[in-house]
């Protein structure tokens, strides 16, 4: 899907890692949420409280998961899943083009 229709924006920006990850979360009238960002070149490590689909819309990075001690490269066009109430931590190699799906 390469757009979304009948959401809503909040407007402020959701900022990490001094600037260099943000994301907009968008609200659906069904009450879910996705955010869609931008992370340029570097390591960041996320915590989750629900579970959530990163969908990789360009870019290339690895992602080390919860429970796994080998990273798993992802480029544009791919996805990764998380569990709910998890760290992982990404290499980002090439600024990245990200849609993060929220599952409850």
């Amino acid at each position: 899907m390469s757009e979304f229709t009948n959401v809503t924006v909040v407007k402020k920006a959701n900022v990490y890692f001094d600037g260099n990850v943000s994301s907009r979360t968008i609200r659906f009238a069904d009450g879910s949420s996705k955010t869609l960002g931008f992370m340029l070149p570097g390591e960041y490590t996320f915590n989750t409280g629900a579970a959530e689909i990163m969908e990789i819309m360009a870019g290339d990075l690895d992602v080390l998961l919860p429970g796994s001690e080998q990273w798993q490269t992802v480029t544009g066009g791919e996805s990764f899943d998380v569990p709910a109430n998890a760290q992982f931590t990404v290499k980002i190699r090439t600024a990245t083009d990200y849609c993060c799906s929220f599952l409850s």
